[in-house]
């Protein structure tokens, strides 16, 4: 790590929209390079590439279902080949995760189902990335997860997701013990509501849930996906050297 406030390598998952596309940007820049994942959308990841070359910066897609296994080996494979490339060395500073997918289910009609997939992807991922990508990473490196409110604020009607993101930051902070040694710092970034494109559809249809939202912060406006990337960006920098196994809440002060 150099003292630069952002990374030379970088991947982020679920990287080609949303909060992903944002944390990919906000850490890219001339000399770095972000290697974006994306599960499906294929014409999202190759946006997401060209507007930070248009910046100045690098970037490279890698296609992956976070729910396989073996998709996750292919995936670190895949980035260890794409950062020789480019930069003639295999080594990652910061790795975020933030892939991750929702489940509206409470108690009443949450499936196993619903639990094997929320876990598939936002858990079980997580450990499978980092576990493949250790060999990568170099001394000092950052890993941010982006976790949710949910985990600290009830919310029976996303059960299943909520669930999830508890296990992931009891993940976060074990790990953050296991690593110190390297000075490896691992993180949790916890959004409450963003206005990404899939919140986006539903609040225009219903102004009126889009206005109760903006009324639970304190700055009375929804929060946006640089807002989540500003925060991640800090964590993954030198100034964020002596942090680590914390949980940092991007929510606009909600349910304060």
């Amino acid at each position: 790590m150099t003292a630069d406030t952002a990374p030379r390598t970088a991947l982020v998952t679920g990287g080609s929209r949303g909060i992903g596309r944002a944390v990919v940007e906000r850490l890219a820049g001339p000399g770095r390079v972000v290697a974006v994942h994306y599960g499906r959308d294929d014409e999202a990841a190759q946006a997401t590439v060209a507007a930070v070359r248009a910046a100045g910066g690098d970037a490279f897609a890698v296609r992956a279902d976070l729910a396989d296994e073996e998709a996750i080996a292919t995936l670190a494979a895949r980035v260890e080949e794409g950062l020789v490339e480019r930069t003639g060395d295999r080594g990652l500073d910061v790795l975020v995760n933030n892939a991750g997918v929702g489940c509206r289910a409470d108690i009443t009609d949450v499936t196993g189902a619903d639990l094997d997939r929320v876990f598939a992807v936002n858990v079980k991922a997580p450990v499978f990335v980092v576990q493949r990508l250790l060999p990568l990473l170099r001394d000092g490196a950052r890993i941010v997860n982006v976790s949710s409110v949910a985990n600290r604020i009830a919310h029976p009607h996303v059960l299943p997701y909520a669930m999830s993101k508890g296990a992931l930051e009891a993940f976060s902070r074990s790990l953050a013990a296991q690593l110190g040694p390297r000075g490896i710092t691992v993180n949790t970034v916890a959004p409450g509501l963003i206005e990404t494109d899939f919140h986006r559809a539903r609040m225009r249809a219903h102004p009126e849930d889009a206005a109760a939202a903006a009324a639970l912060t304190v700055f009375g406006r929804l929060g946006q996906p640089e807002d989540v990337a500003d925060a991640v960006a800090f964590l993954a920098s030198e100034q964020a050297r002596w942090i680590t196994g914390e949980r940092l809440e991007t929510t606009g002060g909600a349910y304060l």
